[in-house]
């Protein structure tokens, strides 16, 4: 559990700022093959959003598993916090830490609150119902992935030895 209130407090710190140095990109096919083992192995990961002053606002979610192009999409309450900040900023990253404490995916990208009622429908998990009687709030957010970052030690994915980034890519 440290492990995870560390790396949190250290993304929420500095997955907003940007360095002056830009490191190699690492390869793509290793780093979605390890970013798929380690969020499949997690049921939560934490949304992170940006208030009214820029101060991000990290929140336990549930999400549904990853599309293929690592979209992700939330079900969560329309008059939420999370979706008046994301009305307001649409930037977000998703932050999953393995827990076993063996790595972490984060995935920065944009939110789209998308209120279609056949993508709700096949987007619902039945122990919400409680949350969302009749499903009149219930709302979903699509996050489109602009890049990730990866730590795993099982695939030697692990930081620059001097500027400790993740190996990290763009995504298209």
């Amino acid at each position: 559990m440290r492990f995870i209130q560390f790396a949190l407090l250290y993304l929420l710190c500095s997955l907003f700022l940007t360095s002056g140095a830009q490191e190699a990109e690492a390869d793509k096919g290793l780093i979605f093959k390890a970013a798929t083992e380690i969020i499949g192995h997690e049921k939560y990961c934490a949304l992170i959003t940006l208030n009214e002053t820029g101060q991000p606002q990290a929140r336990m979610m549930e999400p549904f598993p990853p599309e293929e192009d690592f979209v992700i999409w939330f079900g969560t309450n329309k008059n939420s916090r999370k979706v008046r900040e994301i009305k307001n900023d649409d930037r977000v990253t998703v932050y999953y830490a393995d827990e076993a404490g063996n790595g972490y995916v984060v995935v920065t990208g944009r939110a789209v609150l998308v209120d279609d009622p056949g993508e709700k429908e096949r987007r619902w998990m039945e122990h919400w119902a409680r949350f969302y009687p009749n499903r009149e709030n219930y709302l979903l957010i699509k996050v489109i992935p602009k890049s990730m970052e990866v730590v795993s030690y099982a695939h030697d994915l692990t930081g620059d030895s001097v500027t400790w980034r993740a190996p990290h890519i763009v995504i298209d």
